[in-house]
């Protein structure tokens, strides 16, 4: 628990220094699957968190980009986890729009730890000519590491699709990115079995000023999601959010 909350806070004081945009979410998540998800009752229990806090920043250079992300997630009792990935693109060719790309997942909750990757492949990159649309694919080799008691070591496949528009004079934005990878079945009886899981998070915002926007994420998810409960594995979790862009 030190750990996690030194984390927090390492991310907190020194990202915000270089962040691109600071995204604060409420999730109602818990209180639509309350049963699957952990109750607005009983935060002990709770598998999902009320508010999560994200940095962000994508920075281009001569060679390609860096894009982070860390969502901290809060509930009313704990510091929940602390989620991160990190990835840097290296352009191949100077009008070329593939670029090599490596990557890294994981982070620490109060648990233990998320599952840990490392990811290698390629991106297709694109944008119009006043880049008020952007778009990425990426096709990327995903391996996983033994990161606590119940999982272990495996191979996967990860297919990314990532984008951005803006409209409305830049007053309002739609972006955000969709996943597909081979997982392993957690469910009892099918433990350790492939499955495709499926993650989307698209997020729509309205711009108040340069600066200060507020909007929605919803993320819509197969296979993602721990749940002991019952056989369900598909969840659609929307939040209310604001975001301060540097």
């Amino acid at each position: 628990m030190k750990k996690l909350i030194l984390f927090g806070v390492m991310a907190l004081m020194g990202l915000t220094m270089y962040a691109q945009n600071i995204q604060l979410h409420y999730d109602f998540g818990r209180s639509i699957y309350s049963e699957q998800l952990g109750g607005p009752q009983d935060d002990n229990q709770g598998r999902r968190a009320n508010v999560t806090l994200t940095l962000e920043q994508f920075k281009a250079d001569n060679w390609g980009s860096w894009f982070y992300f860390v969502d901290i997630d809060f509930s009313s009792k704990f510091i929940e986890g602390a989620y991160a990935e990190i990835s840097r693109e290296f352009n191949l060719g100077k009008q070329s729009p593939i670029a090599a790309h490596i990557e890294y997942n994981g982070g620490l909750n109060r648990f233990g730890s998320y599952q840990q990757a490392a990811l290698a492949g390629f991106a297709y990159n694109g944008h119009s000519e006043d880049f008020s649309k952007t778009w990425s694919v990426q096709l990327m080799y995903k391996q996983y590491f033994k990161s606590y008691e119940y999982t272990r070591a495996y191979a996967s496949v990860q297919l990314t699709g990532v984008w951005g528009i803006n409209f409305a004079h830049n007053k309002c934005r739609f972006d955000g990115f969709i996943d597909f990878w081979r997982g392993e079945n957690w469910r009892p009886g099918h433990e350790n079995h492939g499955m495709l899981v499926v993650l989307t998070e698209p997020q729509f915002w309205y711009n108040f000023t340069d600066h200060f926007s507020v909007g929605t994420e919803v993320e819509i998810s197969n296979n993602f999601i721990y749940n002991v409960v019952d056989d369900k594995s598909f969840f659609i979790n929307p939040t209310l959010a604001v975001k301060w862009n540097f």
